[in-house]
C-alpha cells in the first residue's frame, strides 16, 4: 500500500481482460486533495505512445487529480485514434469519478500504458475497466494497483519513506527495455506533504537524473516512459525542501534497484562505479559505456572477470567527453583490483562472481567525480523472453 500510505490517496488494481493471464490490468490513484499538485517525467524517445503526449498536457499546469494505468497494450504507434483512446479513457476516467461524487476534468487525468507496441487497446473493455476500477477504490488499494502494472515482471517494486508528519510512496514497473531517458517502466510516486509545483517539479527532474536515469538494463528505451508525482498536502506539513528531495530520490533509488533486480532473465546485477573522473558527465558516459557492452555483459553472466572488456569499452568514450590518461587506468571488481595502470592486477581468479551482485570499479585518475549505474548481465533467458515477447 505504499502509494496509499501517504494521506489522501486511494487506488485500485482490478482485472479488466487485456492480459490473457487473466491477471490485473487497470490501476487507478486518485489524489482526495487538499491539494492536487502533479508533475512528471517521461521518455525522451522521439517515438512516444500516446498516453505520454495526453499526460505531458495533462501536467503541464501542475495540477493532476487521478492517474490510469494499464497494462496489457502500450498504445504506441497507434495513430490518431491511439490518442483518441487514451482522451476517451480520460474522459471516461473523470466521468466515473464525478459520478462517484469526485470532482475531477477529464485534463487532470493523466493516462499511463504498457505492452506490446503497435496494437490498439480494446477500449470495450478497458472502459468497463476502468469503471471498476472506481469501484473498487480505496485507502489499502496501493497493492493492487503495484501488481496491476506489471508486464513481465515477476515482483512488484514498492517503496516507502516515513517523513516527520509526512510520508512519500511509490511503485513502478519495468523488467526489460531498461535505458535512459528514465528506465522502461511506469511510475507513480505520491505523498502527503505541502509542496509546491514548482518545488515539485524541480525535485523529481533531479530525483529521476540520478536514478532511473542511471538504470541501464539493456540499452533499449522505451516509447512509453513516465514518472508521476502527486502531492495532496494532507498532512498539513510542508517539510524542508532538502529533507523531501532526500526522501524522494531514496524512493526512486529502491525502485529503480528493484527493475534491476529484476531485469528479464538476469542471473547478475552489476553496480560499474567510475571515480576520479573530471566531472560527473564524463564519469556517467564511462559507466554507461561499460554497461552497454554486451561483451562486458555475457562475460559476467559466464563468470568470467574479463577486464579486458571494461577497458576496451571505457576507451569508446571520446576524449572530449571524458579527459582521461589510458594508461593510467585501474578496474577492480568485487574488490579485485585485476587491473592497475592498464595492465595487469591481481589475480582475476581470485574474483568470485557467484553471487548475485557485482561490482566493478573503474578509476581514470582525473579528477574527482564519480558515479554509479547499474545493469544486469545478457543471459540465455533474456534472449529467449524477448525473442517471444508478442507471440
Amino acid at each position: 500500500m505504499s502509494i496509499t500510505h501517504p494521506q489522501g490517496f486511494v487506488a485500485s488494481g482490478i482485472t479488466a481482460g487485456l492480459k490473457k493471464s487473466g491477471k490485473k490490468d487497470v490501476a487507478l490513484v486518485v489524489n482526495e486533495g487538499p491539494l492536487h499538485v502533479g508533475v512528471g517525467v517521461f521518455t525522451s524517445n522521439r517515438v512516444f505512445a500516446a498516453p505520454v503526449a495526453w499526460s505531458r498536457q495533462v501536467v503541464a499546469d501542475g495540477r493532476v487529480d487521478a492517474v490510469i494505468l494499464n497494462s496489457g497494450g502500450a498504445n504506441a504507434s497507434t495513430g490518431p485514434e491511439g490518442f483518441a483512446d487514451t482522451h476517451r479513457t480520460a474522459e471516461h476516467v473523470a466521468e466515473a469519478l464525478q459520478a462517484a461524487g469526485k470532482d475531477v476534468s477529464a485534463g487532470d487525468v493523466a493516462v499511463c500504458s504498457t505492452g506490446l507496441i503497435g496494437v490498439r487497446l480494446p477500449m470495450d473493455l478497458l472502459l468497463p475497466g476502468v469503471d471498476a476500477a472506481v469501484a473498487a477504490l480505496a485507502a489499502d488499494g496501493g497493492d493492487d494497483a503495484a501488481h496491476a502494472i506489471m508486464t513481465t515482471d515477476t515482483v512488484t517494486k514498492q517503496s516507502l519513506i516515513e517523513g516527520e508528519g509526512w510520508s512519500i510512496g511509490g511503485m513502478a514497473k519495468g523488467a526489460g527495455m531498461l535505458a535512459p531517458g528514465l528506465a522502461t517502466m511506469l511510475c507513480v510516486i505520491t505523498t502527503d506533504a505541502v509542496v509546491t509545483h514548482e518545488a515539485a517539479s524541480r525535485m523529481l527532474a533531479e530525483a529521476v537524473r540520478s536514478t532511473f536515469n542511471r538504470v541501464d538494463s539493456d540499452g533499449c528505451m522505451s516509447t512509453n516512459d513516465t514518472v508521476l508525482l502527486l502531492a495532496s498536502g494532507a498532512s498539513g506539513v510542508s517539510p524542508d525542501e532538502s529533507a523531501l528531495e532526500s526522501a524522494l530520490t531514496q524512493v526512486c533509488a529502491e525502485l529503480a534497484r528493484g527493475l534491476v533486480a529484476d531485469a528479464e532473465g538476469a542471473s547478475h546485477d552489476i553496480a560499474v562505479t567510475v571515480v576520479n573522473a573530471t566531472t560527473e558527465h564524463a564519469a556517467e558516459e564511462v559507466a554507461r559505456a561499460v554497461t552497454r557492452s554486451n561483451l562486458f555483459k555475457a562475460a559476467i553472466f559466464g563468470n568470467d572477470p574479463n577486464w579486458g572488456r571494461v577497458l576496451a569499452a571505457v576507451g569508446t568514450v571520446p576524449e572530449q567527453v571524458a579527459p582521461f590518461d589510458a594508461n593510467l587506468l585501474d578496474v577492480a571488481i568485487n574488490g579485485v583490483q585485476v587491473c592497475r595502470a592498464a595492465g595487469v592486477g591481481d589475480d582475476r581468479d581470485l574474483v568470485d562472481l557467484t553471487g548475485r551482485e557485482v561490482h566493478v570499479t573503474v578509476d581514470l585518475h582525473a579528477g574527482d567525480a564519480s558515479v554509479t549505474l547499474w545493469t544486469n548481465d545478457l543471459t540465455h533467458d533474456y534472449v529467449h523472453e524477448n525473442s517471444a515477447y508478442s507471440s
